[in-house]
């Protein structure tokens, strides 16, 4: 006879409690995955619409691909950047990954038949790792190349990408571009009251006070706080040398305007902050006069977008479901948080 049997009603009522309470918890956790799920697929949907058509005005000069150009003429090389910037674009298919971008500069500008580059920026920023990558690799090929650079702001060239715009010889803008945003943010979210109303619980094992420090499941001390405030700093000072370096701007006076607020592209104008007013095919002109191919040079740039650009210029467009939302670790960043 098996002894082993629960013949106690009470206990058995006791486990079926505890059993339907699990499943309820885990039932509520798989609503929100999915409902999250749901809403990230559909915000993608009219962004694969609005990159169905080229992002590029068209202009009096004519684009060829790159093997076509290359066998004719001089020519002014046109490098994309668009979305956000991160270091790594293999973690998630709408980052932009600042390795291809840094390759792409160095590849093209090293190219004899090149005698200019244009960046056409349209980006809140990015990771203050990525932009800073991206910033120095334009530091070093113009210093051995002796090419000049010019940034094209599209809608949006802030925080991140007016940083690597400050390493560039001219910076063109429309009249309505946002740019500006000058500081540095760390986002970390709380999402302890969410946890403990779906049941969950972090229990970090952890070497130091500070390992989970930035940790989503509980609220940040105060001694934590000033050790990211004190990183903040550090990184908001290589932003404030950038932009006084490059914009001939003494860093003190550059501290009145760099507090993180954004500018349009006529006040950047007024502030120093931008050379001149203009569309592409005015950047793709001043870069022909410092070049000296003239106005209307021949254009070099991508027919068709890689895979990484076309998801790139998707999250360009996408402004439903911040980046931050995304990441999976906070990270220092040189970003706009309104995109």
């Amino acid at each position: 006879m098996d002894q082993n049997i629960n013949t106690n009603p009470e206990n058995s009522n006791s486990q079926d409690t505890v059993i339907n309470k699990t499943d309820a918890q885990n039932s509520k956790t798989k609503f929100w995955l999915i409902a999250f799920t749901i809403l990230y697929a559909f915000s993608l949907i009219p962004a694969f619409i609005i990159i169905s058509k080229q992002d590029y005005v068209k202009t009096k000069s004519k684009e060829e691909s790159l093997t076509d150009a290359l066998r004719k003429k001089d020519s002014v090389a046109v490098i994309p950047i668009y979305g956000v910037i991160y270091q790594d674009s293999s973690s998630s298919f709408v980052e932009k990954g600042s390795q291809l971008i840094a390759s792409k500069i160095r590849k093209m500008a090293q190219d004899k038949r090149v005698k200019a580059v244009v960046l056409d920026i349209n980006s809140p920023g990015g990771s203050v790792g990525a932009v800073q990558e991206i910033y120095s690799t334009i530091l070093k090929v113009k210093k051995e190349t002796k090419k000049p650079f010019i940034a094209r702001f599209g809608e949006v060239s802030a925080s991140g990408g007016y940083y690597i715009a400050a390493a560039c010889d001219k910076i063109v803008a429309h009249p309505g571009t946002i740019t500006g945003s000058i500081g540095v943010i760390f986002n970390v979210s709380n999402l302890e009251g969410l946890f403990k109303k779906v049941g969950i619980k972090s229990e970090p094992i952890k070497s130091g006070k500070f390992k989970d420090i930035g940790s989503m499941s509980r609220e940040m001390s105060a001694e934590e706080k000033n050790l990211l405030q004190a990183m903040i700093y550090d990184s908001y000072d290589s932003f404030l040398n950038a932009v006084s370096e490059g914009r001939k701007i003494e860093k003190e006076k550059l501290k009145d305007i760099a507090d993180g607020r954004i500018f349009t592209g006529n006040q950047a104008l007024k502030a120093g902050l931008i050379d001149k007013l203009g569309d592409f095919q005015d950047a793709l002109d001043l870069a022909g006069e410092l070049s000296g191919l003239g106005k209307n040079p021949q254009v070099i740039k991508s027919k068709k977008y890689s895979w990484d650009e076309f998801f790139s210029a998707i999250d360009s467009k996408l402004s439903i479901l911040p980046q931050s939302s995304i990441n999976q670790t906070p990270t220092l960043e040189y970003r706009w948080a309104g995109f």
